[in-house]
């Protein structure tokens, strides 16, 4: 109890201490504001929103017939996808487009061939409907322009087999009536979510690439929640320098528990910048003439992207506690926080995003803790990932976040018995 008693004054004391630095608040909130605004504005034009490296698609047949069978030559005639062939099973082809591998997969229900075949009228119950599975970050122009050429190679499969039976039939004109009475085919779409992040055999697949408003809101929140460096190692050196720490540490309170003191006020902090910054992102970009940011609509992401923001804050504000253990005035502090942040947003895809980069460079980037922040935010942006599938980038910035912070204790617990 008395640990709580404590543990609350401590909040209280880093709460008033953060008000009282207005310039430092409004920096943390106007700079990933106006970056996020004019970065989206000027580099609208150089991405190509949702758009995988790779296109191509692959069919599941189903009814195994001659009509399914020309089908699948017919769609072969697609010069711009790729032919990823047939595949074995529904579950396989689920698996493949969920995973990024493949963008779209069509689905030839049992019974195609009779449905080709039929003379119904429209209101009659139209039978097996073709069904294509769809990686919801290929753009909805391109899915539905894909839907569309199936469609019309249905249909151009439909006037082949008519045409054939008029000949056989010696030209009857009561056929003609009939099949112009046949239902239209139908193919229904359907997204199918996926991380995206690697087949089983850990091959890298074709990532879906952000628009300019989806790098640059998470990029920039991401910057500007470690540069809370520059208020939480001001306070923490004048407190040194004043003998504050010294005087908690008469008074038996842990060096950790002064840390945890820090944690959550600017914790707050950041997941107000957060919040902020998606609005920005919402609202003000799309009024200055660019593309508004699209949220998930699960909750089941939105609390995915919650954890990201939580582990990036938890990293960010260890970060800023080490580099005021190790700083012995405020303007070193400054310096070495200012250059670190600005270094790891470089190599990080902050500033130049990861796939502008070389090859040869791009995996340079995973030294970045900004880096592995910036994909967890993008596996639940670009492909509505879950708290599952954000697990790997989350447990590395709170493993970063445990390490800083120890070394943080190690550091400044040896200073305090140097003083004594």
């Amino acid at each position: 109890m008395n640990t709580l008693i404590r543990l609350a004054a401590l909040w209280r004391k880093e709460t008033l201490a953060l008000l009282r630095d207005r310039h430092g608040l409004a920096a943390l909130f106007l700079m990933p504001a106006i970056f996020i605004l004019v970065m989206s504005l000027a580099l609208r034009d150089a991405f190509v929103p949702g758009m995988p490296a790779d296109l191509g698609y692959a069919i599941v047949d189903i009814d195994r017939s001659e009509a399914s069978q020309a089908l699948e030559q017919q769609l072969a005639g697609i010069d711009v996808l790729r032919e990823f062939g047939v595949l074995e099973s529904e579950s396989v082809a689920r698996e493949a487009v969920a995973s990024g591998r493949i963008a779209f997969v069509l689905v030839i229900p049992q019974g195609f061939a009779a449905q080709m075949a039929s003379t119904r009228s429209a209101t009659a119950d139209p039978g097996p409907t073709l069904r294509m599975l769809a990686d919801p970050t290929v753009p909805l122009a391109v899915r539905n322009g894909f839907r569309q050429q199936v469609e019309a190679e249905v249909t151009r499969l439909q006037l082949t087999g008519l045409l054939g039976r008029i000949g056989r039939s010696l030209m009857i004109p009561e056929l003609h009536e009939l099949a112009s009475n046949a239902p239209p085919p139908q193919v229904l779409t359907e997204a199918v979510r996926g991380t995206g992040v690697g087949d089983e055999a850990g091959n890298a697949t074709p990532q879906a690439l952000p628009s300019s408003v989806q790098q640059n809101v998470p990029a920039w929140l991401i910057f500007s929640m470690f540069f809370v460096v520059v208020p939480i190692s001001a306070v923490f050196i004048a407190e040194r320098q004043h003998g504050t720490l010294q005087r908690l540490a008469t008074q038996q309170v842990s060096f950790g528990l002064i840390l945890a003191g820090k944690l959550l006020p600017f914790f707050v902090v950041n997941q107000v910048q957060a919040v902020v910054m998606v609005l920005v992102g919402q609202h003000l970009v799309p009024l200055a003439g660019g593309e508004a940011l699209v949220l998930p609509a699960s909750a089941a992401s939105l609390f995915a992207l919650w954890l990201m923001a939580a582990a990036v804050s938890l990293a960010a504000v260890a970060w800023a506690l080490l580099i005021a253990s190790v700083a012995r005035t405020s303007e070193q502090a400054t310096v070495i926080g200012g250059v670190g942040n600005i270094l790891m947003g470089a190599i990080g895809g902050i500033m130049v995003p990861k796939f502008v980069m070389p090859a040869t460079m791009q995996p340079l980037t995973q030294i970045s803790p900004m880096a592995w922040a910036l994909d967890g935010f993008h596996r639940v942006m670009l492909r509505d990932g879950v708290a599952t599938d954000i697990l790997p980038p989350a447990i590395a910035l709170v493993s970063f976040a445990l390490a800083a912070l120890g070394v943080a204790i190690l550091l400044n617990r040896r200073a305090l018995r140097a003083t004594r």
